[in-house]
């Protein structure tokens, strides 16, 4: 309530201009992070960006949730961007990374330990489980943004010559910021350069 209130003495037609549309050019995927906001770290109104979520940010090709989320702002609302986010130190990477066992989940970060064994010959020089959790969370970032690239529904709309572009960023909970590693793919020949620079030793 004290929200709302806030927000009618901020700007009075908000809700009412809110109720009438959902307007936006971006879809936001991200992890589950409860401690990033996504409308406030990019500065956007609700409405203003269309936001999936799921532990450490996969983008798995099977996942009906996920396809869902993918082909309704797509086609719908036609959002022009969207932005995969990942976080340095994601719990979901920690869990994928150490050695212990927790049921459901293991099965569920499984591509992220695998990318981890790809990523090996790198990976196993860092003697710093901090380090290679943000390492790993690096490398997932690019390599969900090169999945988002090669999914089906992004391929059609490029072919019908929609503009859609995909971008990778990392959040830190440390200080607020985000770092954009200058990761954008346009078209469907950049998710292949987008490969070979997502997967260890080269990338």
């Amino acid at each position: 309530m004290a929200w709302a209130r806030a927000r009618m003495h901020a700007d009075p037609p908000f809700f009412m201009r809110l109720s009438e549309q959902q307007a936006t050019e971006y879809l936001w995927k991200s992890c589950g992070v409860s401690r990033v906001p996504a409308n406030e770290v990019v500065g956007l109104d609700p409405g203003e960006l269309f936001v999936h979520r799921n532990m450490e940010n996969l983008a798995p090709s099977r996942d009906i949730n996920f396809l869902s989320v993918l082909q309704y702002p797509l086609k719908m609302l036609k959002v022009r961007h969207t932005i995969v986010c990942g976080g340095y130190g994601c719990g979901g990477v920690r869990a994928a990374l150490d050695s212990n066992r927790r049921g459901l989940i293991d099965y569920w970060s499984k591509p992220v330990a695998d990318l981890a064994h790809r990523c090996a010959e790198r990976f196993d020089a860092i003697t710093d489980f901090k380090t290679k959790v943000n390492a790993t969370c690096q490398q997932n970032m690019r390599a969900q943004g090169e999945y988002v690239g090669r999914n089906r529904f992004i391929f059609d709309a490029w072919c019908r010559c929609q503009t859609f572009d995909i971008h990778g960023w990392l959040y830190s909970v440390r200080d607020g910021l985000i770092r954009n590693f200058d990761l954008t793919v346009e078209k469907a020949m950049d998710v292949e350069t987008l490969a070979r620079r997502s997967w260890c030793p080269d990338g």
